[in-house]
């Protein structure tokens, strides 16, 4: 049964490798009165950047020319602005995003101090920017894009997936997923915050050998030779899961930190992943009580096909983050 699930999650990571879809953001900075420093950066595959623009609803003078570069996945162009009429109370909207599948961040940080930050999305990419932005809208959207983030970062749902095949036991499966959820909080938390630095690229790496080793330890669980991940699941979830929170804080940091706001944006960012990973177990459970109640016989060798299918699709990611160094 379970054979089932994973394979038709592994669809999903057949199509779309992990964290496929990245937000665009803008940063607004306010350097002197009227005069704003800006930072526009656009998602890339490949060679090829969304068509997206930043667009205002009063006047605005560009002070310098836009200087373009192209930096891992997203092409940042940045330059200085000069807003003619007050940006408290004006528009912005990303002319193009209604025609994609990506959203956009906008942070708006005045010289007095205030900021404020949204969250544009397709159906939504027109927002009014007020005088001032409470920290409980700050928190509503880093708990949406905290949410956006793992449900979309196909890499760590998979590595979650493998656990919950390897695991048996209802207090066992809880002990893993707090110590999954303990250990990728503290290095989300640590690197965020910048008290620790790992490049990307070798984390991504990483990640994806995770998934590798679990899906091992569940093909020698089913031969009879049970590793550390079968005896005691939680101690690789916690290990691994350290690793996994620096990737979590490797996707907060494209969109960063409000300053007026940094422990309310972060902790309801870690709160959205951590609910967007109960959703994801809640339904796999559930997937998995309904089809335990459909009787279908299956041949003994069925049992691995979900191993060997998460293993060979995280062995691909493995090669391709490697050769991207």
């Amino acid at each position: 049964m379970k054979s089932v699930i994973a394979i038709v999650l592994l669809f999903m990571a057949a199509v779309a490798h992990g964290h496929e879809v990245r937000p665009a953001y803008l940063e607004l900075r306010e350097d002197s009165p009227g005069e704003f420093s800006v930072l526009w950066k656009t998602p890339m595959r490949g060679e090829m950047r969304l068509a997206l623009s930043p667009e205002f609803s009063g006047r605005t003078q560009n002070l310098s020319p836009v200087a373009t570069r192209q930096t891992g996945s997203a092409a940042v162009q940045t330059w200085r602005m000069k807003a003619v009429e007050s940006l408290a109370g004006q528009a912005v909207g990303v002319a193009g995003l209604e025609a994609t599948m990506t959203d956009a961040l906008v942070r708006v940080a005045f010289a007095d101090g205030t900021e404020w930050v949204k969250r544009l999305t397709p159906q939504a990419p027109v927002a009014t920017i007020p005088a001032k932005q409470s920290g409980w809208s700050v928190a509503a959207e880093y708990l949406k894009l905290g949410v956006e983030h793992i449900l979309l970062g196909i890499d760590h749902l998979l590595f979650v997936l493998a656990l919950l095949l390897i695991t048996r036991g209802a207090w066992r499966l809880v002990k893993t997923v707090t110590a999954f959820t303990v250990a990728h909080s503290i290095t989300l938390a640590l690197a965020a915050l910048g008290f620790v630095h790992v490049p990307p690229p070798p984390i991504e790496a990483v990640i994806a050998l995770s998934i590798v080793f679990v899906a091992g330890e569940i093909v020698h669980a089913h031969h009879g030779r049970e590793g550390i991940a079968a005896r005691a699941p939680w101690i690789v979830a916690f290990a691994f899961g350290l690793l996994h929170g620096f990737g979590f804080a490797g996707a907060l940091s494209e969109v960063g930190l409000p300053e007026g706001h940094i422990p309310v944006a972060l902790l309801f960012f870690n709160i959205g992943v951590e609910t967007g990973q109960l959703m994801f177990v809640a339904t796999v459970l559930g997937f998995m009580s309904v089809l335990r109640s459909v009787r279908i016989s299956l041949p003994r060798w069925a049992a691995v096909v979900p191993a060997y299918a998460i293993g060979s699709v995280a062995t691909f990611w493995v090669m391709q983050r490697v050769a991207a160094f």
